[in-house]
């Protein structure tokens, strides 16, 4: 089944020590729905400025990406510029331009109102809000967020974590969110405000996934080269997403709104950290345009093997 991607769609400048590029590529919604593409139909859900090239228009249209979803309005797209430091690890913004998606609304195409498979990516909580009140009894539905939306939204959030069926978010925003310094009792404590499943990222040093009275730690794939970590976690959201969205799930398990067992989810993180892996080899979605699912085979073969996982 088709997987609905929601999220930013941006043009962007990153620095890292080594060089700067300009007018990359970027935005949660582009990465995920290019990571669960390799998985997946995806449909995206976003909004760009006439200043937005048909190159880009049509990198997403070879993914078997359908964009009927996708506004096209007169403005400029939203920019962001951020600047990473000597590990990689942290990043400062330099600056961030809404444009055409400073007024997004997103108004859902009819066909996809019905979609079964939801990734709410990385966007305010007011919008994902919108995006879920409009859809007809979605099977699974996975929201992305951030610290931003904790300090500036956090009952809006709140309301929204109480409505998803899985919470992707990173250690710190987990931390944040909870008031625990313990990511196993942040994890717990997520769970109980309603997703049955939780996601804590910890960058280089993998992730938590916690189920129902089930939990799966998941080391990140050993990496000798990183160039831009823009987008990691966006591609591990969207390469989850769009694995669990390619396995089979029956009429009736979708009828009954039945869990997805916890096996299916442990294998999807494993599947997302190595998309992962291969989107912070280069800038923007450079290494992602030329990966083969033989790639992904091979690498997720690797990684099996270091960590000693049995895939399902």
């Amino acid at each position: 089944m088709s997987l609905l991607v929601l999220g930013s769609i941006a043009l962007d400048t990153v620095k890292t020590p080594i060089e700067e590029r300009t007018d990359l590529l970027g935005g949660s919604a582009s990465y995920a729905a290019i990571a669960a593409s390799f998985f997946s139909p995806v449909n995206l859900v976003g909004i760009v400025g006439d200043d937005f090239s048909k190159e880009n228009i049509e990198f997403f249209k070879s993914r078997d990406i359908d964009l009927g979803g996708l506004q096209v309005v007169p403005g400029k797209t939203f920019r962001w510029s951020g600047e990473y430091m000597w590990d990689m690890n942290q990043r400062e913004t330099r600056s961030v331009e809404l444009n055409v998606f400073e007024n997004f609304t997103p108004d859902l195409p009819e066909s996809y109102r019905s979609a079964r498979m939801v990734l709410l990516g990385n966007i305010a909580p007011a919008l994902q809000h919108h995006v879920l009140d409009q859809l007809i009894r979605p099977h699974f539905v996975i929201a992305d967020t951030m610290d931003l939306w904790i300090n500036i939204a956090k009952e809006e959030l709140l309301s929204l974590i109480a409505r998803v069926d899985m919470l992707i978010l990173n250690d710190g925003e987990a931390r944040e969110l909870t008031g625990e310094t313990s990511l196993i009792k942040a994890g717990r404590k997520i769970r109980e405000m309603g997703p049955s499943a939780v996601a804590i990222k910890k960058g280089e040093h993998g992730c938590l996934l916690f189920g129902d009275g089930q939990f799966f730690s998941c080391p990140a794939y050993p990496l000798e080269d990183i160039h831009d970590p823009t987008g990691a976690g966006d591609c591990f959201a969207g390469g989850l997403a769009g694995y669990l969205s390619s396995r089979h799930i029956s009429d009736a398990d979708l009828a009954e709104k039945k869990e997805i067992p916890f096996e299916f989810l442990r294998q999807a993180v494993v599947e997302g950290s190595v998309i992962a892996s291969f989107n912070v080899e280069s800038f923007s979605m450079d290494r992602l345009r030329e990966v083969t699912k033989a790639d992904i085979a091979e690498r997720y073969e690797i990684f099996r093997t270091l960590s000693r996982f049995e895939a399902i």
